[in-house]
C-alpha cells in the first residue's frame, strides 16, 4: 500500500452503533430544549409557562435548561467527548428537579428513569468500545515478532 494514500478507518459495529445511539440522544436533547424554548416564550402550556409568569427556581431552570440540552445535542450529534459531558449536566439536573425537588417542580415519572437508562447505555457502549480497543491492541501485540 502506498503510504501517501489517504485511508480512511474502518469503524467496527460497535463504534457505527455508538455513533446512532448519540445521534439519538442529541435528537431527544433538542427535543428537550425545543420544549423548554416553547415554554419560555408561551408558546405551549397555553402561555402559563412563560418566563415572566414563573417562580424564581423554574425561572433559572427553565432558563438553563433551555440552553444546556440543544449545545448537548450538538455536542452529542457531532461525537465530541464535551457533548456527554453537558449532557449530564442537564440530565442530572432534571434528575435533581423531579426526584429531590419534585415539591417545587412536580413530579415527571418518565425523565428519571429515561435519564438512567441512556447513561447505563453509555457506559455500556464505552465498556464495549474500551475492551474492543484492547482486544486489537492485543492482536497486533501479538502478530509482532
Amino acid at each position: 500500500m502506498d503510504p501517501d494514500s489517504q485511508s480512511v478507518p474502518k469503524r467496527g459495529l460497535t463504534e457505527i452503533l455508538f455513533v446512532v445511539f448519540l445521534r439519538t440522544v442529541a435528537i431527544a436533547c433538542l427535543w428537550f430544549g425545543l420544549q423548554y424554548w416553547g415554554m419560555l416564550v408561551g408558546y405551549t402550556l397555553n402561555g402559563a409557562g412563560r418566563f415572566d409568569l414563573l417562580s424564581l427556581p423554574w425561572k433559572v431552570a427553565g432558563a438553563s435548561l433551555s440552553v444546556v440540552f440543544p449545545v448537548a445535542a450538538l455536542g452529542l450529534w457531532l461525537t465530541v467527548s464535551w457533548g456527554p459531558v453537558i449532557w449530564a449536566f442537564g440530565a442530572g439536573t432534571q434528575i435533581l428537579m423531579y426526584g429531590l425537588w419534585s415539591d417545587v417542580f412536580g413530579h415527571n415519572a418518565l425523565v428519571i428513569p429515561m435519564h438512567a437508562m441512556i447513561a447505563l447505555v453509555y457506559v455500556l457502549f464505552r465498556a464495549a468500545l474500551w475492551l474492543e480497543k484492547r482486544h486489537k491492541a492485543h492482536e497486533v501485540t501479538v502478530d509482532l515478532p
